[in-house]
């Protein structure tokens, strides 16, 4: 194995490199830091993909990780046999800089391999992907998309058979793969414009956003309350430049709002971001200008989605006039006490229903879930585990999934798709949205309204980031404390419980380990404190950075926000 210097010279003698790629690398021959951050490891493939900004190097997206990358996803389809060959793969692409070259290459290569092609004409949806592959019956699906992450980043999104993020075996197999094959001689590849023209690779259009836009509006519970207030009901919506562009608005007419505004600046599809620091719409920032049609054409609600449009967020107006956010917990809540009581109301609950949500998601969704007759699960973060189990109850007919969310502004609901879904999220939210506006309220409102039915729940998610090398060191060393060395308290606060997620164990203070979590196999540690609060730390699988979140419950909002304020004080101070 080649240390970081080899490999750089690896690929500064590589014929493979374009005379751009080879000044790119030349430039930073003095520079041992940026030669070392670049090839000191490949990036790592996991159950999520690839992810990292965009540069000439092993540790970073370009062209030749991409083939690299397709060669080893290709040979591990090929391994299933010939009718996983012929069913094939589907691939798409967000608004990403190099997202149209990756594609295509990652097409090419596939195709070479005698694998079919699906792919689509131009930028969709990453919840449209999930759908292409289990509608069409696919062995695999690609996007080329780094989902809400600053201009910087690629990524390469994997999805198996049941339109689910890659399961960890077939991960692994693509990273062993990967291990083997030669990144410049190793993979082979065809050319685009013939493969299309013998059939090889089959261009996506029209008629497959027709087939997902049919499934997303089956989704809808209540159309007559939107009809009802639709004359005077105002949205505002944002793509961020991105995916969500067509499909969201489109979703939303048939839906029957007659009154959308969409972002004119953030409509423009461009990598570059160019109206905002970062397209996620977990950042309330990213709204001003939504914010400020919202208050021209005096609008109820604004609606974001990312650049795959599988993240969604929103704000409302309050009594001011002005707009604030709904938090992603907070919406996963909204929703699925909508859903029960409307699909109560129209008698199109399914028997058995069940509901999921990750374990550093709000712990309201149980609460309302048993107030109200549904069956609950937590699982690790991520949509592939939510998939997973909805898989399981569909196999062994136990329950009948109604709605899954994660705190991080991700919602799904049918049995179409098997991932975050922005397209289906905004048009259950501008739904429920209606819903309320006929009882004169807001979304606030009724969040409002659940806090004192349900009690009063806070969360807060903080990321300590750690790029480059010394940063993975960094995070490492963190985790290890943590689970090596654990505080007896958090802020003042009895550790009572501590949930270790990667052996599966459970510790209770003064008894040592007692049980085991249903589930195991993930980097995080889950720490129950004596007041009912839960402070819960893990590696981000696809950023340099340490997520923490904050789950608190309290006798009154201002007892959570204590709460939350002396925790992320504890939890800041861990990075110094």
């Amino acid at each position: 194995m080649r240390n970081y210097r080899e490999e750089y010279q690896h690929w500064l003698d590589s014929p493979a490199l374009s005379e751009k790629e080879w000044a790119e690398l030349n430039a930073i021959a003095n520079d041992e830091k940026e030669i070392e951050n670049r090839f000191f490891a490949p990036l790592e493939f996991g159950t999520a993909g690839l992810r990292g900004t965009m540069k000439v190097g092993l540790h970073h997206m370009n062209v030749h990780i991409i083939r690299h990358a397709t060669q080893a996803f290709a040979n591990v389809i090929c391994a299933e046999g010939e009718a996983a060959m012929k069913k094939g793969i589907v691939i798409a692409r967000d608004c990403r800089l190099n997202g149209e070259e990756f594609a295509r290459e990652a097409a090419c290569v596939m195709a070479a391999n005698g694998i079919h092609v699906r792919m689509f004409e131009s930028l969709r949806p990453t919840p449209e992907l999930s759908f292409a592959v289990r509608h069409y019956g696919t062995t695999a699906g690609l996007n080329i998309t780094a989902s809400h992450n600053p201009k910087e980043y690629n990524g390469y999104k994997v999805y198996w058979s049941d339109g689910a993020q890659l399961p960890p075996k077939e991960a692994d197999a693509i990273a062993a793969q990967m291990r083997e094959i030669d990144i410049f001689t190793g993979f082979k590849t065809c050319d685009f414009d013939t493969a299309v023209n013998e059939g090889k690779i089959v261009i996506l259009g029209e008629e497959t956003d027709e087939l997902f836009l049919e499934k997303v509006l089956g989704q809808a519970i209540d159309k007559e309350v939107v009809k009802e207030v639709a004359d005077d009901f105002r949205i505002v919506f944002t793509p961020f430049h991105g995916c969500g562009h067509k499909l969201v608005p489109e979703a939303l007419k048939r839906l029957g709002i007659k009154h959308l505004y969409p972002v004119p600046e953030q409509m423009v599809i461009d990598g570059n971001f160019p109206t905002v620091v970062s397209p996620n719409p977990e950042n309330p920032e990213g709204f001003y200008l939504a914010v400020d049609l919202a208050k021209k054409v005096d609008s109820d609600l604004i609606i974001g989605t990312d650049p795959d449009a599988d993240r969604i967020g929103c704000m409302v107006r309050c009594g001011n006039d002005e707009y604030v956010t709904i938090t992603g917990n907070q919406m996963g809540v909204l929703l699925l006490d909508y859903i029960i009581k409307a699909r109560k109301a129209t008698n199109t609950m399914p028997e058995n229903p069940g509901t999921l949500s990750s374990i550093v998601s709000t712990a309201m969704s149980r609460a309302v879930a048993e107030a109200n007759g549904v069956h609950f699960e937590d699982t690790f973060t991520g949509f592939k585990f939510m998939a997973e189990r909805i898989a399981d109850w569909e196999a062994a007919g136990s329950y009948n999934s109604i709605f899954a969310f994660e705190e991080s502004y991700g919602y799904m609901s049918g049995d179409y798709v098997r991932d975050k879904d922005a397209v289906t999220a905004a048009m259950l939210i501008a739904e429920m949205a209606a819903y309320y506006r006929k009882q004169g309220m807001t979304l606030l409102d009724a969040v409002n309204a659940l806090y004192e039915k349900y009690g009063y729940f806070m969360e807060c998610t903080l990321n300590l980031v750690m790029p480059g090398l010394d940063g993975l060191q960094k995070m490492a060393a963190l985790m290890e404390k943590m689970r090596n060395d654990p505080p007896s308290e958090i802020a003042g606060d009895d550790v009572i419980r501590i949930r270790d997620y990667a052996d599966g164990s459970i510790w209770v203070a003064g008894l040592g380990k007692v049980d085991k979590t249903p589930f195991q196999g993930s980097n995080v540690l889950y720490f129950e404190l004596a007041n009912g609060s839960n402070f819960i730390i893990r590696p981000s699988g696809t950023e340099p950075k340490i997520k923490i979140y904050l789950l608190v419950r309290g006798k009154c909002r201002g007892c959570c926000e204590e709460l939350i304020a002396k925790y992320k004080e504890y939890a800041e101070g861990l990075s110094k």
